[in-house]
């Protein structure tokens, strides 16, 4: 199958599934919590069985693994990488920053994603090779070269006052060398934004494949770069992630192991 029908199928899936969203968008929710802070809303999972359902509808032998529900394997070469609602947070509390994340692997690469941000109707889509776009427009990273005029963004995870793993050194190292940060609680929209030159980097720990999926792949195919916190190679499995226009992320790799000594 061409990338491009797969990626013409998660928009496709993407949209249906933040129309649900937007639907229910401000209304009262009945939130479970899977621990401490860590929550699902009923939307979450009547998204999940819309892109769920939509999924094994149309290719019933791909594998799949999403947030909500436990994978599907498959000895598929395809995987999709779901979503249902990244920012739930957010959503439950009438914050309006989320979106549905789609992606889908061959072979263990990225090959097609879809980011959705239904309330502003931004479709943030790649596959592999051919370049990003927002809206049918392609995107590219920020010209910015100096950290110091970089608007960065990162993430806490679920397990922030517990561990020592929390990022605050990182968060203190970048308050001092960035020019300013923002924590809006999706990682895809994140990687989306600084896609397409909102922000100019990005890093967070503890995330899952389907936090990062389908942004790395538009991120990466709008000009950007994606690693480990110290430089490595990254893949969709690691739990953290450094991610930026590629002009200051050198720059972010020092500053994170020096907040790290």
């Amino acid at each position: 199958m061409e990338n491009w029908e797969l990626l013409a199928f998660a928009e496709d899936v993407a949209r249906g599934a933040g129309d649900i969203l937007r639907r229910n968008y401000g209304r009262q929710q009945k939130i479970h919590f899977k621990g401490e802070i860590d929550l699902v809303t009923e939307v979450d999972r009547e998204s999940e069985r819309y892109i769920l359902g939509r999924i094994r509808e149309t290719f019933p032998d791909h594998g799949i693994l999403s947030e909500e529900s436990p994978e599907h394997a498959s000895p598929s070469p395809y995987r999709w990488i779901v979503d249902p609602l990244d920012g739930t947070t957010n959503y439950a509390h009438g914050y309006p920053c989320f979106c549905v994340s789609v992606g889908v692997e061959r072979d263990g690469e990225m090959a097609a994603g879809a980011v959705y941000d239904p309330l502003l109707d931004e479709m943030y889509a790649a596959t592999a090779g051919t370049g990003a776009f927002r809206n049918g427009e392609r995107i590219g990273v920020s010209g910015i070269s100096d950290l110091r005029k970089g608007l960065l963004a990162t993430g806490f995870a679920y397990d922030v006052k517990l561990s020592a793993d929390n990022n605050f050194d990182y968060f203190k190292a970048f308050v001092f060398t960035g020019q300013a940060i923002r924590r809006d609680g999706s990682a895809a929209l994140d990687l989306c934004y600084v896609a397409c030159g909102r922000f100019d980097g990005f890093w967070e720990l503890k995330l899952k494949p389907w936090d990062t999926a389908a942004g790395y792949l538009i991120l990466r195919e709008a000009g950007g770069v994606v690693t480990r916190l110290d430089g490595s190679a990254y893949d969709i499995g690691q739990p953290d992630i450094l991610a930026s226009n590629g002009r200051i992320h050198g720059r972010m790799v020092e500053v994170l192991r020096n907040a790290r000594k």
